[in-house]
């Protein structure tokens, strides 16, 4: 498989994982779920990297650079 059709997975399993952190920030708030201000503020700076990972992945995907062998 080439290394740009990975990227373009890593890319879209970080988007998933994104999707599913701002899930359990907004059930946090909501009440639904456990947790106090500490774990949103970590969860939310979690967030923000595999947010800014999948965008990274993505870039370099359809831009055909490979990054993951360099």
């Amino acid at each position: 498989m080439p290394a740009t059709n990975v990227q373009a997975l890593m890319s879209l399993l970080f988007f998933v994982l994104a999707l599913l952190i701002s899930r359990a920030v907004v059930r946090i708030n909501e009440g639904r779920w456990p947790g106090g201000p500490t774990l949103v503020f970590f969860l939310r700076m979690l967030l923000g990297f595999v947010f800014a990972a999948a965008i990274y992945f993505a870039f370099y995907a359809f831009a055909g650079i490979d990054i993951l062998n360099k």
